[in-house]
C-alpha cells in the first residue's frame, strides 16, 4: 500500500524584489525551497540594486499589497510569514491588520520580522517615519525580531546610547513587546561574530559564535530570517529554528568565494537538501 506523501509547510515572504537576487523576496523563496518549505510571496517594492548599490526603488501600492496578502491566506494554509523590506508606513500597517486577521482563524501563525532599514551598500529601504509604526504596532505581533546592530540602534534611538553590551540592547528590544530578539553581532569588529538570542521568560539568553570572514556578503539577513522562519513552518521550537539556521548559515559563508566586483559578495546556492532537516 502506498503511503502519501504530505504537502510541506507553506510559509509567505512580504519583502522586495531584489534585481540581483541575493536578497529580498528571491533569496528568502530559495531558502524556502532548500529547506523543503513551499514558498508564497508578497511583494512590497521593486528594487533595481546589485552589489554595489540600490540605484532605484518603487514603492508597491499598498491596495496591491494588501490584495497579494488576502489572495495568499484565502488559498493556503500559511504556518510561518516573515517580513523584510517593508517601505513605508502604510504598507507596515496592511501588513499590521492581515496578521491581526490571519490569527483570528490561524491563531499558531508564526511571525517573524527582520527590520530591514539599511541595505547593506548603504541605500535606505525604510521610510524614516515608518519607524515608529514598526516598532510600536509591527514589533509586538512578532514572535522572533532578527535586527542587527545598526538596525537595533535605530529602534531604540535615545534608549540605544544607555544599553552598553548586546545583552542590554536586546533586553530592550524585547521591551518593545516581541516574544523573541535575535541580535546579529555581525557589524560588530571582534574576531568572532557572536549573535544573541532572548526570549519572553527565559532565563538567559543563548550565544551563537562562529570565526568572522573578511568580507561582506550581500543578502545574509534576508537569508538567515529566512531559514528560522522555514524551521517554525516545520514546527521546530524556536531555539532549534534558530540553531539550526544560524549553523547553516555559517556553512554556505564558508563556501563563498571572493567578491568578483566591488566589495559585497553573493551567497552561494549549495547544492543538495540543507543539513539538519530530520529530526
Amino acid at each position: 500500500m502506498r503511503h502519501k506523501t504530505p504537502a510541506p509547510p507553506i510559509a509567505l515572504t512580504v519583502a522586495g524584489s531584489d534585481s540581483c537576487g541575493g536578497a529580498g523576496i528571491q533569496a528568502d523563496l530559495r531558502t524556502f525551497t532548500r529547506w523543503a518549505v513551499e514558498g508564497a510571496s508578497v511583494i512590497t517594492a521593486i528594487t533595481a540594486q546589485n552589489t554595489l548599490a540600490v540605484s532605484a526603488v518603487t514603492v508597491t501600492a499598498t491596495d496591491m499589497v494588501r490584495a497579494q496578502i488576502e489572495a495568499v491566506f484565502e488559498d493556503l494554509p500559511v504556518r510561518a510569514l516573515k517580513t523584510g523590506m517593508l517601505a513605508n508606513a502604510d504598507i507596515i500597517k496592511t501588513v499590521v491588520n492581515a496578521i491581526d486577521a490571519a490569527r483570528r482563524s490561524h491563531p499558531t501563525l508564526q511571525v517573524v520580522v527582520d527590520p530591514v532599514m539599511v541595505a547593506t551598500a548603504g541605500a535606505r529601504l525604510l521610510d524614516a517615519e515608518a519607524e515608529a509604526v514598526l516598532r510600536d504596532e509591527l514589533l509586538p505581533r512578532a514572535d522572533l525580531i532578527t535586527p542587527n546592530l545598526p538596525e537595533a540602534t535605530a529602534l531604540l534611538g535615545q534608549k540605544a546610547a544607555l544599553a552598553d553590551s548586546m545583552d542590554a540592547m536586546a533586553e530592550a528590544l524585547l521591551a518593545l513587546g516581541c516574544q523573541a530578539v535575535l541580535l546579529k553581532g555581525g557589524h560588530g569588529h571582534q574576531a568572532t561574530v557572536e549573535d544573541l538570542l532572548i526570549r519572553v521568560g527565559g532565563h538567559e539568553g543563548q550565544r551563537f559564535s562562529h570565526p568572522r570572514r573578511p568580507v561582506q556578503i550581500h543578502g545574509t539577513g534576508c537569508t538567515l530570517s529566512a531559514a528560522i522562519t522555514a524551521g517554525l513552518a516545520h514546527g521546530w521550537s524556536m531555539t532549534e529554528a534558530v540553531a539550526r539556521a544560524i549553523d547553516w548559515l555559517h556553512v554556505l559563508i564558508e563556501q563563498t568565494y571572493p567578491p568578483v566586483r566591488g566589495e559585497l559578495a553573493l551567497l552561494p546556492v549549495a547544492s543538495g537538501p540543507a543539513p539538519y532537516l530530520s529530526r
